[in-house]
């Protein structure tokens, strides 16, 4: 796809917002890691997003949609299509009370940290546990992101998505098929806002959870250091980190990418990391955890996008 044809779709499909072509996906990810995705979109708002989503789909593009791309890993070959970012849809207004609860209507390229910051000063309870966890609150949902006993699906009242004919629908969090780091959201369908339930609760009692909860993932994890947090899903009644550690996989590189020396369940990118690396690695850690304990990891990280350019 030339640059041309990314400027004819602004002009078809009436596009308000910012649209790149050939954007590196090293600037969009929390590893620094990525090759170039084809078209690289950030509708100004939803009838723009509706009128671009209409189009690929006409047009036999595939679309990828990212909110702060804190948990993937992007091949080097980069994303053929269009990617969409959230980033222009981060409102979090209120949507009534009852009783002991509040509703939040959140936008699903809110960062997970301003929502779990505001419901510290309201005194919200019900999210503080995810305290220091990056990304959006759409890709929290998408990965049913959760630290410390707490998941992103406890709070959810329903989402609106735009699905794969452009259709818009409310999704009650029952019928979304949460599990373990997952939920059953395709990835054609485009997660637009959430309804959020919390309990209302003392505000000095949130707001010391929360720096408890903040202080024990500091001491714990590399959170200052360019990573895509977990790599691996904990196996039950076990944690990866610890199962990594074990197998003597601490400290080990492949190129610039490291398992962490402060969390081994964390990958580091020292510099100038490729995905080609960063994949090796992961085989070379799951084999030695194999080995060792006879336990398959699997990974937690998604990993997208072509090798080299060529699929």
């Amino acid at each position: 796809m030339t640059g041309q044809q990314v400027r004819d779709i602004v002009t078809d499909c009436q596009f308000e917002g910012d649209m790149k072509f050939m954007e590196p996906m090293s600037r969009h990810t929390s590893l620094k890691i990525g090759g170039p995705s084809d078209i690289f979109a950030i509708p100004e708002n939803f009838a723009s997003l509706g009128r671009l989503h209409d189009y690929l789909q006409k047009n036999d593009i595939a679309l990828f949609p990212l909110g702060s791309g804190t948990n993937i890993l992007v091949k080097d070959g980069g994303i053929q299509g269009a990617v969409i970012c959230f980033s222009s849809f981060r409102k979090i207004e209120p949507a009534g009370e009852d009783g002991e609860y509040a509703y939040l209507s959140v936008d699903s390229g809110t960062v997970l940290q301003r929502l779990v910051m505001h419901s510290r000063e309201q005194g919200y309870a019900g999210v503080e546990g995810l305290a220091g966890i990056p990304g959006t609150v759409g890709g929290a949902i998408w990965g049913n992101a959760g630290s410390f006993g707490y998941e992103i699906k406890d709070v959810l009242v329903s989402v609106d998505m735009m699905g794969a004919e452009g259709r818009i629908q409310k999704v009650r969090a029952e019928d979304i098929g949460f599990g373990y780091r997952k939920s059953g959201i395709l990835p054609t369908d485009l997660l637009l806002r959430a309804e959020i339930k919390l309990r209302k609760d003392k505000r000095d009692e949130v707001s010391a959870r929360f720096e408890n909860f903040l202080k024990a993932k500091r001491e714990k994890q590399p959170i200052w250091e360019s990573s895509a947090g977990c790599v691996f899903k904990n196996p039950e009644g076990l944690p990866a980190g610890k199962l990594i550690d074990e197998a003597g996989c601490k400290g080990m590189s492949i190129g610039d990418v490291a398992v962490s020396t402060i969390h081994a369940n964390f990958f580091i990118n020292r510099g100038k990391a490729c995905a080609a690396d960063f994949i090796r690695l992961m085989h070379e850690v799951a084999g030695r955890v194999s080995s060792t304990f006879g336990i398959t990891l699997e990974p937690e990280i998604k990993i997208v996008g072509r090798d080299n350019g060529n699929g």
